[in-house]
């Protein structure tokens, strides 16, 4: 019998898939632009909160250490995704 994937584990497999479509989508698409948009306003004092960006960074660290963003463009994104579906993705 295997484990299923906690809440956590499946939140960041969603964010990197997400994250891999949005990617391969056309320079000039919505989401595209949203995603690098960058909003000109000033924080609240005390530490920063996380960014989505952040996060997926993160999430693909785990996932594959360094050459992850590379793999969002071929055929090795839905593999990568599928094994860390697999092994479970540890927690952070």
């Amino acid at each position: 019998m295997g484990k299923n994937p906690t809440t956590t584990e499946t939140v960041r497999l969603n964010r990197l898939c997400w994250f891999g479509h949005v990617q391969r989508m056309e320079e000039n698409g919505i989401p595209k632009i949203v995603l690098y948009m960058n909003l000109e306003t000033t924080r609240l004092r005390g530490r920063p909160r996380n960014r989505w960006q952040d996060e997926v960074r993160e999430d693909g660290r785990l996932v594959d250490g360094k050459g992850w963003m590379e793999r969002v463009y071929n055929r090795g994104w839905k593999k990568l995704l599928r094994t860390a579906t697999n092994r479970h993705m540890p927690m952070a």
